[in-house]
This record gives C-alpha cells, structure tokens and sequence, in this order.
C-alpha cells in the first residue's frame, strides 16, 4: 500500500509539471531544445530562476557544475572529469538529456557529439562536452536570442505528444478543456515563443571565478 501511495504520488506531482511547463510560455520555449522535455524544463526553471543572476553562459555552465575540473597546483596542470561542485541535481538532467541526443537525435549538436567520441574515445568526456554545449544554449535562450519557430517538427510534436500524456484525462478536466484543445493551444504557444538554433562549433571563453 506504501509504494501503491508513493507511485501515486509521483504521477500526480509529474502531471502537475508537465501542466506546468505546457501552459507556462518561457518552460515551453526550453522544451523546444533537443534533449529537454517537461521534468528537465521545470528544473532548469527552478533553479536558474531570473536569468540576468548570470552574467554570461560560463557562470551558468559553473553553476551547474559542468565545467572541466582543473588543477594546476603541482607541476603539470591538468583536465579532469566535471563533478564536485555546483547543482548535482539538475547537472544529472543535463547529462541525461546529453545521452538521449547522442543516442537518438541526427541534431547538430548528436553530430558534434559523435565526432568528438571519434576523436577522444571517451562518453563520459563527451556527454559532459554536449550538456555544456546544451546549457549555454539554455543561456542565450532565456537570456531572449532567439529565432521565429517557422514549423513544428515531427519530434517536436512527438515530444508534446509525449507530455500531454503526463497531464491525462483527469488533468485536461481539471482545466476544463480536451486533449486536443490543448495540444492546439500549446502548439500555438510554441509558434509564438521562442527559440535559439545551437551551432556546437562556437565556443565561449570561460571566465576566472572570481
């Protein structure tokens, strides 16, 4: 009966999100990058709050904790692997979104992954590269640089598809309307939001912490 009521709960806090994100134009613009959907929108939302808290892409990367360890203390400098700092929580999100693009999608940013594995050999270096990658286009997303949505495409729409099922028959009569209603109104939310196209080949310089 514990775990009956537990897994109960999780459902109804998971509808809540994916109601959340559907219905709140700034998360839905975040769903529209490949890789983020409702539960890693809703944290992003979360925990970066008002986004102007970051000067640059670099403090949000250092905020998550994404950044490349460093230590130079010895002899020889080195780079290690990221961890040991910042917001394991979400950074755990974005690492999984990583994986998901490097297994599914035929993006920009998957190429750019795969390209990179075939030159260093290692995921874990590579998926970390990609969440990166992933945040700073986060940044200049909230940060309002951005491109019109000129069509929703068929893994956008799946993804929606995939959402409004979180939210079920008994959410969509909590709003007091249907399914297919809604799927109309978020689509035309998501032609009227926002996006920002990710070019994996730019970089920005890290800035010193300070």
């Amino acid at each position: 009966m514990e775990l009956q009521h537990a897994d109960q709960q999780r459902q109804h806090w998971r509808r809540l999100i994916a109601q959340e994100v559907l219905t709140d134009l700034d998360l839905l613009s975040l769903v529209r990058l490949c890789g983020v959907r409702d539960l890693v929108a809703f944290a992003l939302g979360s925990f970066i709050g008002d986004i102007h808290r970051f000067a640059s892409p670099a403090k949000l990367v250092s905020y998550f904790g994404l950044h490349p360890a460093f230590d130079d203390s010895g002899a020889s400098s080195w780079r290690g692997g990221i961890g040991g700092h910042g917001r394991q929580d979400v950074r755990c999100l974005l690492i999984e979104a990583a994986q998901s693009i490097l297994r599914c999608s035929k993006g920009p940013l998957a190429q750019w992954g795969k390209r990179l594995l075939g030159r260093k050999g290692s995921i874990q270096l590579v998926v970390g590269a990609m969440a990166r990658k992933l945040t700073v286009a986060v940044w200049y997303l909230m940060m309002g640089h951005w491109t019109p949505l000129e069509e929703i495409d068929a893994s956008l729409h799946i993804k929606v598809g995939k959402i409004l099922c979180r939210v079920g028959p008994s959410g969509f009569e909590k709003l007091g309307t249907t399914r297919q209603a809604f799927r109309e109104q978020v689509h035309q939310s998501l032609m009227n939001g926002r996006v920002y196209v990710l070019d994996p080949s730019k970089t920005f310089v890290a800035q010193a912490r300070g």
